[in-house]
């Protein structure tokens, strides 16, 4: 006697025998054994699809129908979200640390130009001073170096 549950049992038979000859054979959906209508069962998990389904409700899959068409997964659109982020946000590192590498390069002349400047010679003894001196330390004249000649 064919009840519902029987053809069921059927069907999942003939999907799991489908498979072997559709891995032989090279063939999509399954016709059905006993009705000979045409099947439609997920490739991964094999839950039966409703017609013209792109991907499996249970596991997400992509169903035959879903490949023919390239229709486009979710996890394919966040993949390529991220790709061209991840792509953006080097560009912006990139730029960062040829910035701070400048700034760097700045500050560390700024620096040397500040701590090693030339001593100032005093012209009535020849000694050589201290840049920030106004005065000589060894004869006490007034020097004439950039410092003096800024401060007044």
């Amino acid at each position: 006697m064919i009840n519902e549950q029987n053809v069921q049992s059927l069907h999942i038979n003939a999907f799991v025998n489908w498979n072997l000859f559709q891995a032989t054979f090279k063939f999509s959906v399954p016709p059905c054994l006993l009705c000979g209508e045409y099947m439609e069962y997920c490739s991964n998990c094999g839950e039966k699809l409703t017609k013209g389904a792109l991907f499996c409700p249970k596991c997400g899959t992509k169903t035959v129908q879903g490949v023919a068409t390239n229709a486009a997964a979710p996890s394919d659109e966040m993949r390529e979200a991220l790709t061209k982020m991840s792509q953006e946000m080097e560009k912006a590192f990139n730029i960062a640390a040829k910035e701070i590498q400048a700034a760097f390069q700045t500050a560390r002349s700024n620096i040397q130009k500040t701590l090693y400047k030339e001593p100032v010679v005093c012209p009535n003894c020849g000694e050589k001073n201290p840049n920030s001196s106004l005065y000589c330390f060894k004869c006490g004249k007034k020097l004439q170096g950039e410092q003096a000649e800024q401060s007044k």
